[in-house]
């Protein structure tokens, strides 16, 4: 039946989002449910129903009847023969494999299906085969414990996800408590002791979930949210040594004083184990970095027998979409642990969102950056694309140049430089960051507007004085490069200045605007500006990094120098 929605609904999972109907953002919300955003062009935005996307929905207690539904109402045609009958059948699919746990015999987890005929189709499987799996009856199937989360990670490449129950360790006691004035997160209610935000108390419920379906999964936050509280409020509810993994030295600082601040936990029970320090204590906190070192590149990991060394009763993911893949591997062999990811985007540039489902766990909580921005929890922010044009020299060498070289001569545009000039002067007395990806470019950029310079080889003594000297007022630019992507706490930021980036990196632009997120004294209100050469390559992996902003509702306002002229993209 034809309709008035939104939508254009194709056989091949494809949706086609129109950006001037008047249903556009209804119709987002609801799609961003079920489905990921692949195109964000300004008329039509294409979303594709993927399993992974059914199967995270059906983590949060998405049914097949409500998508079909919502899909009918969006659907301008219809919604296409054989499509809802595919929906259902991916979805039916989770649940249909569970793991249990052995009272008896702690070396076993039984992997049980709703019908034998699912068993009978995956026995010839060799890749389970090679895990020892083993079939006991028509519905069970015994696996060695030590596979239990390589066996997961391969059902889940043949298309079944599997519901683990089989259970965890309790791991070593550890007795914390909240700190009585709680004074950075406002409570909700005079009742509320912890001091926990509404949605922080619900992404802890929910990640320690009902009837053995909890202890494992991502809660996805954006930056500024709080998610390292909600962390610590896990940490907090389980009373167990915990590993905690993050992306940088800054952020295991960052952490420390977070958990030495709100907690009760003395300094000696908390570690640092980074490329400076070497500490193992009740409360760990790693970098990825130190995780993956090793001598050689073909040598072992040094550092990975971290994950052994104490009888951890939970281990924090930070940052979990930055996972290396050698921690996946280790991860697999601790699934009788419990496992927490935090994160403010599951994209992942090497497409492993799907070993994070298995390895990690199910997404258990997920709220819209815009509803957080409604709730004042986080600034409101106006993101502006500036198109800069090429000077004849420039673009009569760019047009000879080869792709890579193409693509870095549009990002190093000279002409940058006065744009960033002016934004300054714009906004004169706010906190501005200026982040780009070559340093050549920035240590410029830094001479000319008098501004200091953070890149990978500043060392993190003179990082930590810097960022404490930006928060505290007495620097008011900063020029950082890739190292302030993640986890670097300056609130006050209200400005970004985005001279370049790393190609089509959506992950990236999220963390970047993530570092204006946290809310401002006054109207609330952050600016992201991303300079774009014109007519260059550099534009489409503009339009592909801020694909993921877009499908959290943010609008860019690109304005062409120097002629001002503008236009809305969604």
């Amino acid at each position: 039946m034809n309709g008035s929605g939104a939508c254009i609904v194709r056989r091949d999972r494809t949706i086609l989002l129109e950006c001037a109907h008047p249903d556009f953002e209804v119709a987002r919300k609801k799609l961003g449910t079920f489905a990921e955003l692949i195109k964000s062009p300004p008329a039509y935005h294409t979303y594709r129903i993927t399993p992974l996307s059914l199967w995270n929905a059906a983590a949060l207690n998405y049914t097949a009847e409500e998508i079909i539904t919502s899909l009918h109402h969006l659907a301008r045609w219809g919604v296409p023969t054989g499509l809802e009958e595919e929906i259902e059948t991916l979805l039916s699919r989770y649940g249909k494999l569970t793991l249990h746990g052995q009272e008896t015999q702690n070396e076993v987890v039984m992997l049980r299906a709703d019908a034998p005929e699912l068993l009978d189709e995956l026995s010839d499987e060799q890749g389970l085969k090679s895990l020892g799996l083993l079939r006991i009856n028509p519905l069970e199937c015994a696996c060695p414990a030590e596979n239990r989360g390589l066996l997961k990670q391969e059902l889940m490449r043949l298309g079944y996800p599997v519901l683990d129950y089989a259970g965890y360790h309790e791991g070593q006691a550890l007795s914390l408590t909240w700190k009585e004035n709680l004074d950075t997160c406002k409570a909700d209610s005079a009742n509320d002791s912890f001091g926990l935000r509404e949605y922080q108390q619900e992404a802890v419920q929910l990640f320690q979930g009902t009837e053995g379906q909890g202890g494992s999964g991502v809660v996805v936050l954006p930056c500024g949210a709080g998610k390292t509280i909600v962390g610590v409020a896990v940490l907090e509810s389980l009373q167990c040594e915990t590993l905690i993994l993050t992306s940088n030295t800054t952020s295991v600082r960052q952490w420390m004083d977070e958990l030495l601040e709100r907690t009760d936990l003395a300094g000696e029970a908390v570690g640092e184990y980074s490329g400076e320090k070497r500490e193992v204590r009740p409360v760990t906190i790693a970098t990825y970095q130190i995780l993956t070192h090793r001598s050689s590149k073909d040598g072992p990991f040094l550092y990975m027998k971290l994950f052994n060394e104490r009888n951890w009763g939970l281990i924090i993911y930070d940052e979990v979409h930055l996972l290396p893949a050698p921690v996946f591997r280790a991860t697999a062999d601790i699934q009788a642990t419990r496992r927490l990811g935090l994160t403010a985007t599951l994209v992942r540039e090497d497409g492993k969102e799907g070993d994070v489902f298995s390895l990690i766990g199910p997404k258990r909580y997920d709220l819209p950056w815009k509803e957080l921005e409604q709730q004042g929890w986080i600034a409101e922010v106006e993101c502006v694309e500036i198109i800069v044009p090429m000077n004849p020299e420039l673009k009569q060498e760019y047009m000879y140049a080869a792709a890579k070289e193409k693509f870095r001569m549009a990002s190093c545009n000279p002409a940058k430089a006065e744009i960033v000039a002016k934004l300054l002067k714009v906004h004169t007395g706010s906190s501005v960051l200026v982040i780009g990806q070559y340093l050549d470019q920035l240590s410029e950029l830094a001479d000319r507007i008098g501004a200091p310079l953070i890149t990978g080889k500043t060392k993190q003594r003179e990082r930590d004085e810097l960022y404490a000297a930006f928060n505290e007022g007495d620097i008011q630019v900063l020029v950082v490069s890739k190292v302030a992507n993640f986890a670097v706490n300056l609130p006050d930021a209200s400005i970004a200045i985005e001279v370049s980036g790393a190609y089509g990196s959506r992950q990236e632009e999220a963390q970047r605007l993530g570092r204006i997120l946290r809310p401002k004294a006054g109207e609330n209100k952050a600016y992201f500006y991303t300079l774009v050469s014109e007519d260059s390559r550099e534009q489409d992996f503009a339009l592909r990094r801020r694909m993921f902003l877009t499908e959290q509702g943010y609008e860019y306002v690109v304005k062409k120098m120097p002629s001002g002229e503008e236009r809305t993209i969604h």
